[in-house]
């Protein structure tokens, strides 16, 4: 059934749990291709962070609400759509932007051009709305907005001649700053959107404190006489720490030795590597910060295991890149300059301004899931640089794991290396052959650990240490045995 054709600005209720809104227009010679699009505002018509655009290089929203589709392409005409879970849609997101852009071209040459909204589970067609354009390159199709506490559905048809980056700029999305990005007004031949959907303007972010500055010499260690073996071990640097921060390391470093003196490995060492997935569904991790926090306590392992009290540090999602060594007396000024998501890379050139040489461009990393990648790089790292103690690598991963011949590869490769690998989900989604492993037969010894957890920032420090060092004393002794270590 085909829903009688809506005009601009008018809107309806939207009584369907799973919503598609379908972008659909007439192919041929000489029309741009489209691509759909999605933005999450808050009541201050803003995205939170970058992670809120959904589009076909960050397919899923981190909260599972909104989904990119994709493109199906017929004989005579092609679609594009965004797939939204009402129900699973976040209290704090008050409206669902549906945008378009064109490359290639402007709408004017786009025949055909609709938005459909259909009811995904009957199928059916709740509206309809036809739309024209002129030279404009990005567009508001239509929004799906709250109204005490129900979903309506409006049709906007609002074009920007400044393009996608204008419109993506418009509600906060970071534009590199190569790229100009003229005014992101509305153009003239697209009035406004209505009073009800205007945005109130955004106060700007509280400044960011200084961080504790790095001391650029590194002091050699001192050696400290042990009360008992498996006590917590004093390393360099921690006296440059925010005393509220040195407290919880030295709580948590005996926490830690608790953990390992349960587990039979009181006194044991070992070079700990961290790995932090920073793929696009990371992001609101990152922006509540549960990921500095995961860092900051991962600090601790390091500090008892690892005879210098450093990791080294990767972070990953298409590719793989190192992370500069962290450094127990940095770590505020390496939290704030190193745990970081995704930026998006729309518009693109060259290296992103604004970062410190140290710095990575997270556009180089990407937002997809390849961690079989960033599990080869560590392996070369440690084929590379042979250490006398064994490697404990602590991986953090939100799931959406889909690479899983690769990744089993590289895990069952790596079972003649002197490394453990502790893969930690941060809630409960995808983990394929990671979560498997463990059951995976033809092995001569278990060289990976896994378990998850709904919100680790809820997890204590002396279950998340046990859980976290249960089976590395196991894998020590069975690797000691066949020659291995």
């Amino acid at each position: 059934m085909t829903a009688s054709p809506m005009s601009k600005g008018s809107n309806l209720p939207v009584d369907a749990r799973v919503v598609r809104v379908e972008l659909a227009w007439v192919t041929g010679a000489g029309v741009p291709d489209i691509d759909a699009s999605a933005l999450l505002l808050t009541e201050a018509g803003r995205v939170r962070d970058d992670g809120d655009f959904v589009f076909y290089n960050q397919p899923r929203h981190a909260s599972g609400a909104v989904t990119h589709l994709g493109k199906q392409r017929g004989t005579r005409e092609t679609t594009d759509t965004v797939e939204v879970d009402l129900g699973a849609v976040e209290g704090t997101v008050e409206r669902i932007v549906l945008c378009a852009s064109a490359d290639g071209g402007t709408f004017g040459q786009v025949p055909g051009l609709v938005l459909r909204l259909l009811d995904a589970g009957a199928g059916t067609e709740l509206a309809r709305f036809d739309m024209a354009a002129g030279t404009e390159t990005a567009f508001i199709g239509g929004e799906l907005y709250r109204r005490q506490g129900k979903w309506k559905f409006r049709a906007v048809g609002q074009g920007y001649a400044s393009g996608l980056a204008g419109l993506a700029t418009d509600f906060g999305i970071t534009v590199d700053d190569a790229a100009p990005v003229p005014s992101a007004s509305p153009t003239a031949a697209t009035p406004p959107v209505s009073p009800e959907a205007t945005a109130a303007p955004v106060p700007p972010p509280p400044p960011v404190p200084p961080a504790v500055p790095a001391t650029p010499d590194r002091q050699p260690s001192v050696p400290h006489s042990h009360p008992h073996p498996g006590a917590p071990r004093l390393t360099k640097g921690e006296e440059r720490l925010p005393l509220d921060m040195r407290k919880r390391l030295s709580l948590r470093k005996e926490q830690v030795a608790v953990s390992l003196r349960k587990h039979g490995a009181a006194g044991v060492t070992a070079r700990v590597i961290l790995v932090l997935d920073a793929s696009g569904s990371m992001s609101f991790l990152y922006s509540k910060g549960v990921v500095a926090d995961v860092v900051e306590r991962m600090a601790a392992v390091a500090a008892q295991l690892d005879d210098d009290g450093e990791m080294q540090a990767w972070t990953f999602a298409s590719n793989p890149a190192r992370l500069p060594d962290l450094r127990l007396g940095e770590l505020p000024e390496w939290l704030r300059l190193h745990v970081r998501v995704g930026e998006m890379g729309l518009f693109r050139r060259g290296r992103k301004k604004g970062l410190e040489p140290s710095q990575v461009d997270m556009r180089d990393v990407g937002i997809q899931n390849e961690e079989q990648k960033v599990i080869a790089e560590v392996r070369a790292f440690v084929r590379d640089r042979p250490a006398s103690a064994p490697t404990l690598v602590l991986f953090f991963s939100d799931g959406g794991v889909y690479r899983n011949k690769e990744i089993e590869r590289e895990l069952r490769e790596a079972v003649e290396e002197p490394v453990f690998w502790q893969f930690v989900g941060l809630g409960r989604s995808n983990y394929g052959v990671l979560e498997r492993f463990d059951t995976l037969p033809g092995r001569r010894v278990d060289n990976v650990g896994f378990f998850a957890v709904d919100d680790i920032s809820t997890v204590p420090d002396a279950e998340l240490y046990d859980r976290l060092l249960s089976e590395f004393p196991q894998w020590i002794t069975a690797a000691g045995r066949a020659g291995i270590l």
